[in-house]
C-alpha cells in the first residue's frame, strides 16, 4: 500500500527483514516537465517586500553586529514572513524547492546582500556550519579547488560539473546568486522520490541495494574520535518517511581506506541506474540562476546539480553564489545514519553541519 506525502512505503518488520517496496506517492513526486509554463515554484519579491527587507537589514545590523548571533526575531518580516512560512512547508513537505527572485544585489553591499539572504534563511531554518572552519555562510566560487581531490570536498570551489548529489549536513540548502558565469553554470534539480519509483519499476533489487548501509569517504573532514569513513544508505526509510543522502564520488573513494571492502558489482549497477535516472531530461528541472535569485532546496528529498562553467577573466565578475545550510524545525525524522557524518544539533533532533574542535562559528563575506 502506497502512502502519501513522501512517506515510507515499506520497511523492516524485524531485524534483518525487509518487506516488499512499493511506489511513493504525493507532492514530493514530480517531473521537470510538470513545471513547463508554470510559475508556481517561483516567488518574485514585491516592492513592499523589498522595502521590508531593507528595514530589517538596517535594524539587524544595529541589534546584532555579528551576523552569526542573529535570531529570527532580530529580523522581523511582517508581510514576507508569512509568505516564507508557506514556502517552507512546500520545501519540507511538498515539491522540495522554491526560487525567490528579485533581490537587487547589484545595488547592495556584500554585507547587505548576505544579511538579506541570512535573514530570509532564518525564517526557513537555523544556519549550521558548512565546514570544519565553522563557516556558517558558504561561498560557491572557483578558487582553484580540485573536484577530483580525494582529500577534499572541492567541487563547490571549482568550475567543474557537479553531478547530482545532496549536501552533507543540512535539511535545507540555500543559494543566493551574486554573479553569473560567462557561460555555463546551469542549476538542475531532481526528485529523489521520482528516482526511487523509477528504479523500483525497473529493478526492485537495486532499490534494496541502495537501502542498505553503504560506506562513505569523509574526504579528510574527520570529527574527533571518528573513522575516516562512515556508513549510510542512499534510500533511508525511517518512521514512515523516505529520505535520501547521495554523493557518488564519496562512495567510489571509500575503499581507499583500510577496512572498507571494494564496491560490489550490484552496488555499482545500482549507482549507475540512480545517476542515469537523475540525468533523465524528463525527470530533472533545469534553471539558470540570475543575479539576485535565491534557490532553497529540501536536501532530504531533492538532489541538485550544476553544469561546468567558464568564468569571466575579470576577478570582480567571477561566478559567485552564497550558500546556507539550514536545520528546519519541521523537517522529517531521520535515522541515526544521518547523524553519523557530523553529529546532531543541541536538541539532538536535526543535523548540525560540521565544525572543528574549538572553532568558533563565523560568517565570512568572501571565499577563503
Amino acid at each position: 500500500m502506497a502512502l502519501t506525502g513522501g512517506r515510507e512505503i515499506s520497511r523492516t518488520s524485524g531485524p534483518g527483514t525487509v518487506e516488499p517496496l512499493h511506489p511513493i506517492v504525493g507532492r514530493t513526486i514530480w517531473r521537470g516537465s510538470d513545471f513547463q509554463g508554470s510559475g508556481d515554484w517561483r516567488h518574485t519579491l514585491s516592492a513592499a517586500e523589498l522595502t521590508e527587507l531593507r528595514v530589517a537589514i538596517a535594524e539587524a545590523g544595529s541589534v546584532q553586529p555579528d551576523m552569526v548571533d542573529l535570531k529570527r526575531h532580530d529580523f522581523p518580516l511582517p508581510s514576507l514572513g508569512p509568505v516564507l512560512k508557506r514556502l517552507k512547508d512546500e520545501i519540507v513537505n511538498g515539491r522540495g524547492f522554491v526560487l525567490i527572485r528579485g533581490l537587487p544585489v547589484a545595488e547592495m553591499s556584500r554585507r547587505e546582500a548576505a544579511l538579506a539572504f541570512w535573514g530570509i534563511g532564518l525564517h526557513l531554518g537555523r544556519p549550521v556550519s558548512q565546514n570544519m572552519a565553522g563557516h556558517m555562510l558558504g561561498h560557491v566560487k572557483d578558487t582553484g579547488g580540485d573536484f577530483h581531490d580525494v582529500n577534499s570536498r572541492g567541487g563547490y570551489q571549482s568550475r567543474a560539473r557537479l553531478p547530482y548529489h545532496t549536501d552533507l549536513g543540512a535539511d535545507i540548502v540555500g543559494l543566493l546568486c551574486l554573479q553569473t558565469a560567462k557561460a555555463g553554470g546551469l542549476s538542475s534539480l531532481v526528485s529523489a522520490h521520482a528516482i526511487h519509483n523509477a528504479m523500483l519499476a525497473r529493478n526492485p533489487d537495486l532499490v534494496e541495494t541502495l537501502a542498505a548501509a553503504i560506506y562513505r569517504d569523509r574526504r579528510g573532514e574527520i570529527p574527533e574520535g571518528k573513522a575516516p569513513y562512515y556508513q549510510a544508505p542512499v534510500f533511508c526509510y525511517h518512521e514512515g518517511y523516505m529520505t535520501t543522502t547521495f554523493v557518488r564520488r564519496f562512495i567510489d573513494s571509500a575503499p581507499r581506506h583500510e577496512g572498507v571492502p571494494p564496491l560490489t558489482a550490484q552496488l555499482v549497477e545500482a549507482l549507475e541506474l540512480f545517476e542515469t535516472l537523475a540525468n533523465d531530461p524528463h525527470l530533472r528541472l533545469d534553471m539558470a540562476l540570475a543575479a539576485g535569485d535565491m534557490q532553497f532546496v529540501n536536501n532530504l528529498t531533492t538532489l541538485h546539480s550544476r553544469t561546468a562553467f567558464e568564468d569571466h577573466p575579470d576577478a570582480g565578475r567571477k561566478r559567485h553564489l552564497l550558500r546556507l545550510w539550514l536545520a528546519a524545525d519541521n523537517a522529517w525524522p531521520l535515522p541515526s545514519e544521518h547523524y553519523e557524518r557530523f553529529g546532531t544539533a543541541g536538541n539532538n533532533t536535526r543535523p548540525d553541519g560540521m565544525i572543528g574542535t574549538g572553532v568558533k562559528p563565523n560568517v565570512p563575506l568572501d571565499a577563503e
